[in-house]
């Protein structure tokens, strides 16, 4: 009974998490695509990515993707702002 309980309050949860996460996520595509731009540009000019661009835009890589499991219920793990910032992979040249 406790864990249908806990089940429906964070299903509930999600609501709260799909609007606040949901604007953070949108706001800092729109960042992220211009880095991804930005960097892709970079690359051909000067023959080097940007480690830099690349880092900020794997933040938002990891956390669209913490994101929609969160919200698509496959986990119980929150998304950004709700835990800590971290990435799933590191730049390498």
């Amino acid at each position: 009974m406790a864990k249908r309980k806990a089940e429906r309050e964070e299903a509930l949860f999600r609501i709260l998490v799909f609007i606040v996460s949901g604007i953070i996520t949108y706001v800092w595509a729109y960042l992220a695509y211009a880095c991804m731009l930005i960097n892709w540009l970079i690359a051909l000019i000067r023959c080097q990515r940007s480690s830099e661009l690349a880092d900020f835009t794997e933040y938002w890589n990891t956390q669209i993707y913490r994101f929609w499991r969160y919200m698509s219920g496959v986990t119980n793990e929150r998304p950004f702002p709700f835990t800590k910032l971290e990435k799933i992979t590191f730049f390498k040249k």
